[in-house]
């Protein structure tokens, strides 16, 4: 096939991109700006545009396919000359399905979890030297790309993200893919600048389910009520299988799960990851994986990219970044750390910086997410603010929000910087959650503080 991406650039795209020029695919590709990795994982493979921007002249018959990104507008001058003669333009997800309809369709969804629980799935695949396709969002230890397409693989597993597939497909990403297996690990309430309320948001993921395949099957995060309630009264025929957070212990900074063989020390640790390993579990058995190999092989986890990641440690402290940024993840993380480490203060760090975070009606979903930290610091960017025409935030409506008199709240990054090198990391447990970066904080300077 020949292939064209328009806004190549992407996360996900240049991953697909890639993965279908090591199929043999002839791939080009578009984009007005490209950051790394993704331009260094571009320029390897010969598929980074030698000039940045938009050129109509690029579009011609002789395309198979266009592939527009999220990044794309609906006037994109590329878009436009595509529309104008008549070529197959597919969103992401579109052609995902397109390149697996004739696979077994494992699709992972959820408000949070999807990727750690991907990731799971494919470490254990891959301890087995199972083969597979794949997409997943984050990078994983022993995977090149995170996209893999082939013409012989039965499986392919795919991150279901629930936001919109491209701007002239408005459908949620995860309603393209039509599983034959599916999970979902739990519903709250993002993406509220599509999603304004949330019943709008409920209702994307009941449509979900009746996307499943007939004779199909979901597995399903039973301690989430309102997930358990719309699953069981789906009258889907698929077959049905919950799941909960198995038994734990903390112990001395190691977690141990309870196994038919008794306790096991994991990598991982936190209810929450718990809760993903046994969806993951599920979705591994109904791939064929029994229970034994599976606990062998998710011993080794260690976690995806930018999900609970530690990035130093020393003989008394720890310092881990992690992608939370939704008030359930931002709760869920917080909690987790502050188990792993009882005997640790802990310093939690949140940067608001999605479209969501930033609004000022959406901010008292964030009431009380903090409270497991001994010393917590919020920062934003009024800038971020303006970028995305939203309303001005205040310092009293955040700390209103989070209801914690002691919260430090920044807008200057180099004066966060200043908080958090001036602290005493000694006996410390230190967290820093987003998906930016603090306004251009230097982790690696960070990470000095803890040698």
């Amino acid at each position: 096939m020949k292939v064209h991406f328009i806004a190549i650039g992407g996360s996900a795209m240049h991953n697909l991109a890639i993965a279908l020029h090591n199929k043999g695919d002839e791939v080009t590709g578009s984009d007005d700006t490209i950051f790394e990795p993704s331009k260094s994982r571009l320029d390897a493979k010969g598929l980074l545009p030698k000039v940045f921007g938009w050129y109509p002249q690029k579009i011609t018959t002789k395309l198979d396919a266009v592939v527009l990104g999220m990044h794309a507008k609906k006037d994109n001058p590329e878009l436009l000359k595509a529309q104008e003669l008549g070529l197959k333009i597919y969103s992401y997800p579109e052609f995902l399905y397109q390149q697996s309809k004739h696979k077994t369709r494992v699709v992972i969804g959820g408000s949070h979890g999807k990727t750690t629980i991907t990731s799971m799935i494919l470490h254990v695949m891959h301890y087995h030297n199972r083969d597979l396709d794949y997409m997943v969002g984050a990078q994983l230890e022993g995977f090149d790309v995170m996209v893999k397409l082939s013409e012989h693989n039965d499986f392919i597993v795919l991150e279901g993200d629930e936001y919109l597939s491209s701007a002239i497909d408005l459908r949620p990403k995860f309603h393209l893919y039509k599983p034959n297996i599916a999970l979902l690990s739990g519903i709250a309430w993002d993406h509220i600048n599509v999603f304004p309320t949330y019943n709008d948001y409920l209702e994307q993921f009941k449509l979900f389910v009746n996307t499943i395949v007939n004779g199909g099957s979901i597995s399903y995060n039973e301690e989430d009520t309102d997930l358990k309630h719309l699953v069981e009264k789906s009258e889907n025929a698929i077959r049905k299988f919950p799941y909960g957070t198995p038994q734990y212990t903390v112990e001395d900074g190691v977690t141990y799960l309870e196994t038919p063989d008794g306790a096991m020390p994991i990598e991982i640790f936190g209810a929450h990851n718990l809760n993903n390993l046994a969806g993951a579990k599920w979705i591994c058995q109904h791939m064929g994986v029994d229970e034994d190999d599976f606990y062998e092989a998710i011993a080794t986890f260690k976690g995806a990219s930018k999900r609970l990641e530690k990035i130093a440690e020393n003989h008394t402290s720890v310092l881990y970044k992690d992608f939370a940024h939704s008030p359930s993840k931002v709760k869920a993380t917080t909690q987790a750390v502050k188990q792993q480490y009882k005997n640790k203060r802990l310093i939690a760090c949140l940067e608001l910086h999605t479209y969501s975070s930033l609004d000022a009606a959406f901010l008292k979903e964030y009431k009380g997410t903090l409270d497991n930290a001994d010393i917590a610091a919020v920062f934003y960017s009024p800038d971020a603010v303006s970028i995305k025409k939203l309303k001005t935030i205040t310092h009293s409506q955040i700390a209103n929000a989070f209801e914690r008199e002691d919260l430090s709240i920044y807008t200057n990054s180099n004066d966060f910087k200043q908080f958090l090198v001036s602290q005493d990391f000694s006996d410390t447990a230190v967290l820093l959650m987003s998906s930016g970066n603090y306004g251009g904080l230097d982790f690696s300077e960070l990470k000095q503080r803890f040698v």
